[in-house]
């Protein structure tokens, strides 16, 4: 009998990666959308998103989470909280009161590198603490929302996820079209490190933390290569054989992006070490090698 693994956030990007990942391993998919219906060819059963139904099933995946790559309005981060604390804590009460016969025996969150701060050059891990600002605290909140899963015997896996590099994703069709363009700009002075992740490493290590009973708590969904955004900017520019000679300062960022200008000068260096010292082995490990692919043709 085949496994089932739900996916929640299965229509978003990453969860697009996740479904075609998971059927072609051999597993169905079950997927979760608002209106219990969605445009996800793997996918070979729907079930509504609030309302959750999580019998029959092997593992779970939530992927879910508004985009932050916003202004962040009192509004917008009610939708920020709703979207990640929300919808977690509506997780973990379903599965507590589903009898041990019936809840699934693993569950993924997604979490984010946000949960480091600004961090400047210092290596972040797993084990360190969590950093000041809304979105630090907005990710230890998220995290926290998992409490109490223990007791059920769930084993849950938190991945913090860095920016994701993929085709059909926002972060890189606007890199690219804003680079192809000639309107690549360093952000800030550039010093700041930036955690990245190809979306094909990203879903093989969420797949490979479910399939590994050994792994449970938080993991890093991070490149084995961080750089800073002036070599990113570099790189990405030397990839598509375009100019990059500007300069966002950090105000203008501030005054176009408000509080989301400020994080986009912060600095998270974060390796993925669990993954790595748990033998998961990354395809595209560097960013000359992530560009490599991604500007392939598809």
């Amino acid at each position: 009998m085949k496994q089932r693994y739900g996916v929640i956030g299965v229509t978003g990007f990453v969860g697009r990666y996740v479904a075609r990942a998971l059927a072609s391993r051999g597993y169905d998919v079950v997927g979760f959308s608002r209106s219990g219906v969605g445009r996800v060819p793997e996918v070979c059963e729907w079930r509504r998103s609030g309302a959750w139904d999580f019998s029959s099933l092997d593992g779970l995946i939530n992927l879910s989470g508004e985009r932050v790559d916003q202004r962040w309005t009192e509004k917008n981060k009610r939708k920020f909280e709703a979207s990640r604390i929300g919808v977690t804590q509506e997780i973990v009460a379903t599965l507590q009161s589903m009898s041990d016969h019936d809840r699934p025996k693993v569950w993924v969150n997604a979490s984010a590198v946000g949960f480091y701060g600004d961090r400047a050059d210092e290596i972040c891990t797993e084990g360190s603490p969590p950093g000041t600002g809304y979105l630090a605290q907005l990710c230890l909140d998220w995290e926290a929302a998992t409490k109490g899963i223990e007791e059920t015997g769930v084993r849950c896996v938190m991945v913090r996820i860095g920016m994701v590099l993929g085709r059909g994703g926002m972060a890189w069709d606007r890199l690219r079209l804003a680079f192809a363009w000639g309107g690549g700009a360093q952000l800030g002075s550039g010093r700041q490190w930036m955690p990245w992740i190809h979306v094909d490493d990203l879903t093989a290590g969420i797949i490979w933390s479910i399939e590994q009973n050994s792994i449970s708590g938080v993991v890093n969904g991070v490149a084995t290569e961080p750089v800073t955004n002036r070599d990113f900017t570099r790189q990405l520019a030397r990839a598509l054989r375009r100019p990059a000679p500007w300069i966002a300062p950090g105000w203008v960022l501030r005054g176009i992006f408000g509080e989301f200008g400020s994080f986009l000068t912060s600095s998270q260096r974060v390796a993925p070490k669990r993954w790595i010292d748990a033998g998961f082995v990354f395809r595209y490990p560097t960013l000359d090698l992530a560009l490599a692919e991604l500007l392939q043709k598809p």
